[in-house]
C-alpha cells in the first residue's frame, strides 16, 4: 500500500523589527508594528539594536543620551546640528559597520521575508548588510518622527514609509528610496472618548479634577524645561497642569515642591490619561504627539529640545498638526485656540502593516500616493 504523502504546512511569513531602548518612541512603534504584522499571520521577530552592539557599549550609550537630554540639553542640538550638515559621521558609520556584522548573527540563518528597522542606525546596519549581499530581505526604514534627520536615510535599504507628505518630502531631498506614505502607528486603546461619562471616569481613575487638563509630556525619561512649561500654562489660568515626569523622579518632586501641576511618575495606561485631559504640550514631537492626535486631542509644542524637537516641532507645524508656540507671551492664545478649536481627522492613509507586508511580498500592495515636491 502506497505510502500517504501529506502537504506541506505553508511556512509563516517572518519579518524581523529591529529597533532600540533610547526613550520610547522607536520601541513603541515596533512593538505596535509586530501585533498588527502577528495579527496577518507573520511570525515577527524583535531585536534591540543596543544589545547588538559588543560588551555593554549599548547601556553606556542609551545612559549617556540620557544624561545629556537631562543635563546638557543644547549638546545634543549641535550634536544633531553637525549630523545634519555633514551627513554620517565617522563615529555613525563605525558604529553601523560594527553592527552590521553582530545584527547579521542576531538575525540567524532562517529565512526573512523582510527587515524592518525603526531606529536609524539600525537602518543604516541594515542597508549596510542589504548592500553587501548578507541580507536577501527586503529593507524597510520606519520612518518614527515627522522631521527625517539625514542618518534615517541608508544607501541599500529598499523603501521608507513616512507618516506624512511632509516627512517624504524631508526624506526625498535626502535620497530615501521607495517611498511610501502610511499612517501614523499607535495602539488601538489610542482612541478618543465615547462620553463625557467615559471622560469622568477617566479623570476620577487618575485623581484628577474636573476641569481643563493640559497632559505636559516629555518622554520617558522627563527631559527639558518641564518645570517652566508647568509654571507657564498654569499662569494662563486657562487648565490645570498634568505633568507626566516618567521615570524622573527628581522631576516629579520638583513639580510637586513648586505646586505648579499635578506630578505624574511612570504610567502604564497613557491612553486613559489622554481621555482624561483636554489638550497635550510636548516638547521632543514623538510618539506622544501621534498618540494624542489619535485620541482626538489638540497638541502645542512649547519649550522644545535642541535637535529632534525643534525639527519635529517645524514639521508637525507644517503638517498642521500640532502649533509651534516659539514664546511664552504666545501661550494663552494657543492654549485658548486648541481649548475651543475641534481638531481635524487624522488621514485615512493605508496601514503600514499593510504597506510592510505589500513590501515582503506577502500581499499587494494598498494605494497610497505620494506626492513629493
Amino acid at each position: 500500500m502506497p505510502a500517504t504523502v501529506l502537504p506541506l504546512r505553508p511556512r509563516a511569513p517572518r519579518i524581523a523589527i529591529v529597533s532600540a531602548s533610547v526613550g520610547a518612541g522607536h520601541d513603541g512603534a515596533a512593538v505596535e508594528l509586530g501585533r498588527r504584522l502577528a495579527g496577518r499571520g507573520c511570525t515577527v521577530g524583535h531585536h534591540d539594536f543596543l544589545d547588538v552592539l559588543p560588551a555593554r557599549f549599548g547601556p553606556a550609550l542609551r545612559r549617556a543620551y540620557e544624561l545629556q537630554l537631562k543635563a546638557a540639553p543644547q549638546t545634543w542640538g549641535l550634536v544633531c546640528g553637525t549630523l545634519e550638515r555633514h551627513g554620517s559621521t565617522a563615529a555613525a558609520t563605525a558604529m553601523s559597520r560594527l553592527a552590521a556584522r553582530r545584527l547579521a548573527r542576531a538575525l540567524g540563518d532562517e529565512p526573512l521575508d523582510a527587515v524592518v528597522a525603526t531606529y536609524p542606525l539600525a537602518a543604516q546596519a541594515l542597508a549596510r548588510l542589504r548592500r553587501s549581499g548578507r541580507l536577501d530581505a527586503p529593507v524597510i526604514t520606519y520612518l518614527t518622527d515627522l522631521s527625517v534627520h539625514p542618518l534615517w536615510v541608508a544607501d541599500g535599504a529598499d523603501a521608507h514609509i513616512a507618516l506624512h507628505p511632509v516627512a517624504a518630502a524631508q526624506a526625498f531631498h535626502l535620497g530615501a528610496a521607495g517611498l511610501r506614505i502610511a499612517a501614523p502607528v499607535v495602539a488601538p486603546g489610542f482612541r478618543p472618548p465615547v462620553s463625557a461619562l467615559e471622560r469622568r471616569t477617566a479623570r476620577l481613575s487618575f485623581g484628577l479634577p474636573n476641569a481643563p487638563l493640559a497632559l505636559i509630556v516629555a518622554g520617558s525619561w522627563g527631559v527639558g524645561d518641564v518645570v517652566r512649561t508647568a509654571s507657564d500654562v498654569r499662569a494662563t489660568g486657562l487648565a490645570v497642569p498634568v505633568v507626566v515626569c516618567g521615570r524622573n523622579e527628581a522631576l516629579r518632586a520638583e513639580i510637586t515642591a513648586a505646586g505648579t501641576g499635578i506630578a505624574l511618575g511612570w504610567v502604564d495606561d497613557m491612553a486613559g490619561l489622554m481621555r482624561a485631559c483636554d489638550v497635550v504640550v510636548q516638547n521632543a514631537g514623538g510618539l506622544s504627539s501621534l498618540e494624542a492626535r489619535a485620541t482626538g486631542l489638540p497638541v502645542l509644542s512649547y519649550r522644545c529640545l535642541p535637535g529632534h524637537g525643534t525639527t519635529n516641532a517645524e514639521a508637525l507645524a507644517a503638517a498642521g498638526w500640532a502649533p509651534w508656540i516659539r514664546h511664552p507671551a504666545d501661550l494663552p492664545a494657543a492654549l485658548h485656540a486648541a481649548l475651543t478649536t475641534p481638531i481635524a481627522h487624522m488621514p485615512g492613509w493605508a496601514d503600514p502593516a499593510d504597506e510592510i507586508a505589500a513590501l515582503a511580498g506577502l500581499t499587494e500592495a494598498a494605494e497610497t500616493a505620494v506626492e513629493v515636491v
